[in-house]
């Protein structure tokens, strides 16, 4: 499957987040691939809501490690998936680094998110100390170890993987589409060797990192490129819609 999905991170008031919806609503009537827009977890609601008869699916950006109970705000994939929300973005580099969740947190995030019903867009990617030290193929291995490949094939099915240079995350910085395929290549390899070839063709492989309307077409013509994780073009009407077009 074809998508792209835009982060808006901690930005954007509930209202202005409704604004940008409602213009990327009224523009979004055939894309050409899955569209996802994550939003802040109080946008939530109204923004499924506004958003339930069109194309354009809702993801929250975190879920808490927990299913319920005296766990002072946080917020638990079943009450992600009670807005309307249909996915979950898990493995963000900015929540393993700034939050410091490791493997066994983001395994227990990620079943919590498939059993109630939650579709996860699963980050995965190497600093830049590690791309130097062309470490990233066996980061991004016990990425995925470490956290989703427990899951059976059948909740597999409902994994999206997007792969993130942590050092081009907001830097300006992207990796080259030759850099990105080949790891794009490796990481769907990866996935053969525990699910199968069919499993892995069919497992949608997202790019993030810094990308934007200027080098979305170029990054998604790679064959193992099935579209991005957008940032900060995701938070501009135009710049999102360019991308979209460009899938």
């Amino acid at each position: 499957m074809k998508m792209v999905a835009g982060n808006w991170k901690m930005n954007k008031t509930l209202q202005e987040g409704v604004a940008l919806a409602t213009e990327l609503k009224e523009a979004v009537k055939n894309p050409n691939c899955a569209v996802v827009i994550g939003t802040p977890f109080i946008h939530l609601a109204t923004v499924a809501e506004l958003l339930k008869d069109s194309p354009i699916a809702v993801a929250a950006e975190n879920c808490a490690d927990k299913e319920k109970g005296a766990y002072t705000g946080e917020v638990s994939a079943a009450m992600v998936r009670s807005t309307g929300a249909e996915y979950c973005i898990l493995g963000h580099s900015e929540r393993r680094a700034y939050y410091h969740e490791d493997y066994a947190i983001l395994r227990e995030k990620t079943q919590l998110a498939l059993a109630n019903g939650l579709k996860v867009i699963f980050c995965i990617g190497e600093v830049k100390e590690e791309r130097e030290a062309g470490k990233q193929n066996e980061v991004v291995k016990a990425q995925l170890e470490g956290s989703v490949f427990n899951l059976t094939a059948e909740e597999w099915k409902n994994v999206v993987l997007a792969y993130e240079p942590v050092w081009a995350i907001g830097t300006g910085l992207t990796a080259t589409p030759e850099q990105a395929q080949e790891i794009h290549a490796y990481i769907r390899g990866l996935v053969a060797q525990r699910y199968g070839q069919e499993v892995a063709d069919a497992t949608t492989i997202l790019y993030g990192g810094s990308c934007n309307e200027k080098n979305a077409a170029e990054l998604f013509a790679c064959p193992d490129i099935d579209g991005g994780l957008i940032g900060g073009a995701a938070l501009v009407a135009e710049k999102f819609l360019a991308i979209i077009a460009a899938r």
